[in-house]
């Protein structure tokens, strides 16, 4: 490299990943506003926060979520955390039968976890060795190379990936920890960061945050699905967005579900020729997400298709008219939505989404519903699930296009003071002034009045508490209100009355 290309190098600014972005002050006020919120709504309800780690294993995804889905198979951030231990595939003492020997052996005895990642890189690397054993009558050493080179890019070691969601985490922190002894139901909450790999745009991000909630165990109960869908409203209310919209839906059990989802299939079939490429592959994979279309040419069509609400099974029915009837005690309003379906494969019976204003076409900023059955799924005991999470960096935007954005955060009080006999008598104010909860600045250095009161200025200060020798000798401080320039001499208990009475 050239002496200018490592100089332009060294120069090089860094910038924020692609997708993912610094959240700044004042904007910070906002969210931490949102989240505050929605600690103290869900304490209400009877809530309990839960931390879980972002790092996860990946078959977690892989069963909760489904192998197939654009989440698993194409979005996830997955890495290898590599097996330590094992002898080297380029080391010449090591034959490839006795490397692949020694591979089989170390999860023969757990020191290799047996998953799906770990279980296809063994066929890979008995690939290897047949190819080896193929070429060793042609050239030995020339065919020992290639097997050394196959074989380390070979990777051994659990398969872990950043979290795309957090319903899956909650569910395994729910069988972990034994959590199906406590009184049951168990009500959790959550809030953090998710990572997808997804491409850019507005509200959406790589790295995006999430809230949300779950309640597992218990009874399937339609109070308990109407409670949730309160909650989360109560909790928008209480932010004051703009522009809410409640959409639910049923969309059945694994008695009706299955049979619905063939009909359905069937009649896409023909009109296969007439949908977009994306809607022609999920007819395979997963039919009910052509009803998430937005395809202006598609719309006519999906209006014609059959209905889940009209096949349902009697349980199912009565289950879903409970909920509404719930909803209805609570004066929840809401929108039946047939076209409403959940994304992930664990969801049944009941879903919902709540929408709202300053997001133009992907307007969602809530969704949710029922999963009876996945902690078992994910070798837990027969357990009832539902829950929701929210698209907190949607949300914000929403917010803040609805004009609930903060301004800029001032300080209370700009402490201008001069002289040495001042700097202890400041330091004394500004300690008790933050103690009594007020935001304070404190120059670290001596400056002279008059630019002191143009800073104070500049960082939004409502008052300046001027501090000279006079005002240290007398004990009687001057206050100044810099909205219009009026001066007023505190004692510094008069100073905290004062203030507190604003």
């Amino acid at each position: 490299m050239s002496e200018g290309a490592v100089k332009k190098e060294e120069r090089r600014k860094f910038q924020a990943i692609r997708g993912t972005r610094d959240l700044l002050p004042p904007e910070t006020v906002l969210w931490n506003r949102v989240e505050q919120t929605a600690h103290a709504v869900f304490g209400t309800f009877g809530f309990g926060e839960i931390r879980t780690p972002l790092l996860q294993t990946t078959d977690l995804f892989a069963r909760s979520i489904g192998a197939e889905t654009d989440v698993v198979s194409k979005e996830m951030y997955t890495l290898v955390d590599e097996m330590q231990g094992l002898p080297d595939p380029v080391d010449f003492a090591v034959s490839p039968e006795e490397y692949v020997d020694a591979v089989q052996e170390a999860i023969k005895g757990g020191e290799i976890q047996v998953t799906n990642s770990n279980l296809q890189a063994l066929a890979r690397l008995k690939s290897e060795l047949a190819l080896y054993n193929a070429r060793t009558e042609s050239s030995s050493e020339e065919a020992h190379l290639k097997f050394r080179l196959g074989a380390s890019k070979i990777k051994f070691g659990d398969s872990i990936s950043l979290s795309p969601e957090a319903t899956a985490n909650v569910c395994r922190a729910y069988i972990e920890h034994n959590m199906q002894q406590l009184p049951q139901p168990v009500k959790l909450y959550y809030l953090g960061p998710m990572f997808r790999r997804e491409r850019p745009q507005k509200g959406r991000y790589r790295q995006f945050y999430q809230i949300g909630a779950e309640i597992l165990g218990g009874t399937d109960a339609p109070a308990i699905d109407a409670e949730v869908i309160e909650m989360v409203m109560t909790f928008f209310e209480k932010l004051e967005l703009q522009g809410v919209q409640l959409d639910i839906n049923s969309i059945g059990d694994r008695n009706c579900r299955p049979k619905y989802v063939e009909l359905l299939r069937a009649e896409l079939l023909k009109v296969k020729d007439k949908l977009g490429a994306d809607s022609q592959r999920r007819i395979e994979t997963n039919p009910l997400r052509v009803l998430d279309s937005k395809l202006e040419n598609e719309q006519a069509i999906i209006e014609k298709l059959p209905r889940i609400g009209d096949h349902l099974c009697k349980d199912c029915a009565e289950h879903y008219a409970a909920v509404k009837q719930e909803l209805g005690l609570r004066a929840v309003k809401y929108r039946e939505n047939w076209r409403l379906v959940r994304g992930l494969d664990y969801y049944m019976r009941t879903t919902f989404e709540i929408t709202a204003s300053g997001l133009g076409s992907q307007n969602a900023v809530c969704g949710g519903g029922r999963y009876d059955g996945l902690v078992e799924l994910l070798g837990g005991p027969p357990a009832k699930g539902i829950g929701f999470a929210i698209g907190e960096d949607r949300l914000i935007l929403s917010l803040q296009e609805s004009g609930k954005a903060p301004a800029q955060q001032g300080r209370d009080v700009y402490i201008a003071w001069m002289g040495e006999n001042a700097r202890a008598t400041a330091i004394r104010a500004a300690k008790n002034l933050r103690n009594a909860g007020f935001s304070v600045e404190l120059p670290p250095v001596e400056q002279k009045f008059g630019k002191a009161l143009g800073q104070a200025d500049k960082l939004g200060a409502r008052f300046a508490l001027i501090l000279g020798d006079n005002e240290v000798a007398s004990g009687e401080w001057t206050l100044k209100t810099l909205a219009d320039g009026s001066q007023q001499k505190l004692t510094e208990l008069q100073l905290l009355d004062f203030l507190r009475k604003l």
